[in-house]
Order: C-alpha cells, then sequence, then structure tokens
C-alpha cells in the first residue's frame, strides 16, 4: 500500500508540479472611443456578410472563391497550421514517461588468471522506461508555447485569406480601370484620326496652315501612344491576377465593364475596441506574445535540477533453454537528479533574453494594433475624399464634353482658332481617363477599408456557426 501511495505520488508531482514563470496576460490597448470619419452609430455588420458580394458583380465573387482554394500562399499558411498542430503533439509528449525495449544475445570466450578459456552465452530481453518528472513545468510551458503558435498559425493563415481576397479584389477593379481607360483610348484615337483626315483635306487646300495640321497629328500620336500603354498594363494586371488565383499567368476571357460595378453603401466602421477582436493579424500578433511568455518559464525550469525515473523489467539467461524460467526474470528501478551548480550566469541570463524578446512582442502587439487603427482611419478618409472627389470630376467631364462639342463648332464657322479645339479635346480625354481612374480608387477604398476592419467570412463553416 505504501509502494503504491509512493508511486501514486509521484505520477501526481510529475503531472501537475508547479510550473514557474509568468502567466500570458492580454496586452491592455488604449483604443480611441471612435474613428475620426466615421460619423454613423450604427453597429458594424461586416462580419455577418461576405463583403466582396456587396460589389453585385458573380465574376468577381467566383474569382475568389477559385482564389481561396488554389492560391499558393494559402495552401502554404494551411500547411504551416497542419505543421504547428503536429509541433504541439511533438512536444507535448516529453511530459510522460518513453518506454522502450532492449533484446541481446552473445557467445563469449573468455581467459582469466591464466585458466582454461571458459565459453558462456548471454540473451536478454528488457522493457524499460524513462521518465523526465516535469516538476518545474518545463515540458507544460513548452506545450503552451506551442498551442499558442498554432493558434497563431490558424490566425495567420486566416490573415492571409483576407489579405489574398482583398488583393483579387483591388486587381480585378485595377483590371477594369485599365481596361476602360484603353477603351477610352481606342475612341479618342479612332475620333482624332478622322480630324486628322479632315484637317488634311483642308491643308491640301489651302483653307488651314500648316501648324494646325501638325497639331491635329500630336494630338492623334497621343491618343495613339496611349493605347499599347494601357495595353501592357492591362495584360501585366491580368497576370497579377492569374498568379493569385493560382493559375499560369494569361489573359481573363470574361470580365465586367468598370460602369456595371456600383460601390456599396457607407459602411459602418463600429468601435474601435472591436477591431482588437476581430483583426486576424492583431490576433496572431496575440498569440506569438502568448508563445514567448511561456519560454520564460521554460527558461526559469532550466535553473532547477531536474528529476529522472528510470525502470526495466524483463528477462536474462545465460541459457536459451532456461530464458522463460521464472528464475530469469530481472528488473531494475532508479532515480536521478541533474542540476546545475554554476555556470557563470549562463542560466540566468537565459531567461533575461527571453524577457527582452517577450518585451519585443509586446512592443510588436501594441505596433500592430496601432497600425490597424491607421489603416481604417486611412480607409475611412478615402471613402470620404474619393465620393466627393468623383463627383467632382464627373462635373468637369460633363462640361469638358460640351466644351469640346462647343470648341469644334466655333472653329467650323471661324470664330476661334484650332488651338481652343485642341485645348478642349485635351481637357475631354483628361477628364475621362481621371474618372476612370478615380472610380476605381474609390471602389478600391472600400476594399481597403473591408480588410482593414477585419470583417468578411472565410468559410462556409465560420457562417454556419453564428446562425
Amino acid at each position: 500500500m505504501k509502494k503504491i501511495f509512493i508511486l501514486t505520488l509521484i505520477m501526481f508531482l510529475g503531472f501537475y508540479g508547479c510550473m514557474v514563470g509568468p502567466d500570458f496576460q492580454k496586452p491592455v490597448v488604449d483604443a480611441p472611443a471612435r474613428y475620426h470619419y466615421d460619423s454613423s452609430t450604427v453597429v458594424d455588420t461586416v462580419l455577418n456578410l461576405e463583403w466582396w458580394s456587396l460589389f453585385n458583380d458573380s465574376i468577381l465573387e467566383r474569382l475568389i472563391d477559385t482564389a481561396l482554394v488554389k492560391n499558393q500562399d494559402v495552401l502554404i499558411a494551411a500547411s504551416r497550421v497542419q505543421e504547428a498542430r503536429y509541433v504541439v503533439g511533438y512536444t507535448k509528449s516529453d511530459q510522460y514517461p518513453s518506454f522502450g525495449y532492449t533484446g541481446e544475445g552473445s557467445r563469449n570466450k573468455l581467459s582469466l588468471l591464466g585458466n582454461e578459456p571458459s565459453t558462456f552465452n548471454s540473451f536478454s530481453a528488457l522493457g524499460n522506461v524513462n521518465w523526465e518528472l516535469d516538476f518545474w513545468g518545463k515540458y507544460r510551458r513548452a506545450t503552451e508555447s506551442a498551442r499558442a503558435q498554432l493558434l497563431a498559425g490558424e490566425y495567420g493563415k486566416r490573415a492571409v485569406m483576407v489579405s489574398l481576397i482583398s488583393e483579387v479584389a483591388t486587381n480585378y477593379f485595377l483590371l477594369l480601370d485599365y481596361r476602360a481607360r484603353l477603351e477610352i483610348s481606342r475612341y479618342t484615337l479612332l475620333t482624332r484620326q478622322k480630324g486628322l483626315e479632315i484637317m488634311k483635306a483642308k491643308y491640301q487646300h489651302g483653307t488651314i496652315p500648316e501648324i494646325d495640321l501638325n497639331q491635329a497629328e500630336i494630338q492623334e500620336a497621343i491618343a495613339a501612344a496611349a493605347i499599347p500603354s494601357f495595353e501592357r498594363l492591362v495584360a501585366k494586371t491580368e497576370n497579377a491576377l492569374q498568379v493569385l488565383l493560382g493559375q499560369n499567368p494569361g489573359p481573363l476571357t470574361s470580365v465586367s465593364r468598370l460602369d456595371q460595378i456600383m460601390p456599396p453603401d457607407s459602411v459602418p466602421a463600429g468601435l474601435p475596441s472591436r477591431l482588437i477582436e476581430r483583426r486576424p493579424d492583431i490576433l496572431q500578433i496575440e498569440q506569438i506574445l502568448a508563445s514567448q511568455t511561456a519560454r520564460i518559464g521554460i527558461a526559469q525550469a532550466m535553473r532547477f535540477p531536474s528529476f529522472s525515473l528510470t525502470a526495466s523489467l524483463g528477462l536474462a539467461s545465460g541459457e536459451l533453454s532456461s530464458f522463460l524460467s521464472s528464475n530469469s526474470a530481472t528488473w531494475s528501478f532508479s532515480g536521478g537528479l541533474v542540476g546545475p551548480l554554476f555556470n557563470f550566469g549562463k542560466n540566468k541570463r537565459r531567461v533575461e533574453i527571453e524577457r527582452q524578446r517577450t518585451e519585443q512582442a509586446r512592443l510588436n502587439y501594441q505596433k500592430t494594433v496601432l497600425n490597424a487603427f491607421k489603416e481604417v482611419e486611412d480607409a475611412l478618409v478615402e471613402v470620404h475624399t474619393y465620393t466627393k472627389e468623383l463627383s467632382s470630376l464627373q462635373r468637369q467631364l460633363k462640361a469638358a464634353s460640351n466644351a469640346a462639342r462647343l470648341s469644334n463648332e466655333r472653329y467650323n464657322g471661324g470664330v476661334t482658332s484650332y488651338l481652343e479645339v485642341l485645348d478642349s479635346e485635351r481637357s475631354l480625354f483628361n477628364a475621362q481617363l481621371s474618372v476612370a481612374e478615380t472610380y476605381q480608387q474609390e471602389l478600391n477604398a472600400y476594399v481597403r477599408l473591408y480588410k482593414a476592419l477585419g470583417g468578411g467570412w472565410i468559410s462556409r463553416a465560420e457562417k454556419d456557426q453564428t446562425q
């Protein structure tokens, strides 16, 4: 009975002894009460929807679905999560005894003190147990650190997916913008080629000076030069999108038009304090900090002695015929104590190293939170200002279109010089390009806002869990 009690006590101390080192405490962040450019009092709902569906573009939704399945960065992140899961099991196994076995058979010839050499056999089969008691919590802290790394990996995967969704949407809207500006350039070139033919005819008939013809040729060349520039940008953006989709670079056969995309309604940003609970990159850094905090305990445990138990049980005999007899049974049991005595402060410095690394992780957490607040504020101001800028540019485009029409009428009527026509056409072309570009920037401002808020469903399972 006494032996059973002692054995039970040893096992209890091995599994549930004290754990040295600090326990993780979530850092306290001084979050602002509200965002500067968010005047809404409505609670944000970005977590309750697939935000990219608000653009009402089935092609964009299909591209994002493909990217989430085939993108290489997502697959790499998923593999890292699986690796971290195995590391947890690998690390946790150090808390328990390890069981093994040995078997040996030998025949020896030995001569002692000049006597006649004797020959003897030796056979043994032993099962052994080795166990280092986790009295100070070294292995439990290591498992705690590994579990935090696993959570960090899972949040890291989510961060990769959030970033991927945003990249696909950003490049998609950029592609639509480049295609729209390419179409504007081609139409402008066609118009200017027709105008140039008229100017050539007038010059041949002596009704206009050569400088007017040269000015028309310049404007035609400007429009012609814009086409290969936008063709290049279209091709490179298509290649970038294909790689994001996990596919070979090449053209996208089917996309929408830029003017078919409608921006979502105003997005309530919600409380800044909720951002800390939602952004996957913040949650990832938080778990990295937790993992590093546990390493302080590992380093502290290494300053104390370690206790180990070793036991073996089996059979040993000099003759194979009597190997299985009761007289061949053998066993052994031993305990060991190993600890540092004097190492010139090495173990103490190891603890201080881990403390400083933990402080670095804490500061990195605070930096990540501050950058998250900044990204939301930047995205909010972009949405706010691009909407205003686009409205002004659309008024400018309307005026430039009318001015170009009137300038041509005035020139054909002999009321004004060709310089006015050139200036009006140049203003119209630039206004058309600016409206397309700014509209793309407005759409991508919403993309950056959703990304900064950390919202949006990543998987169907996540969505189903809250319904």
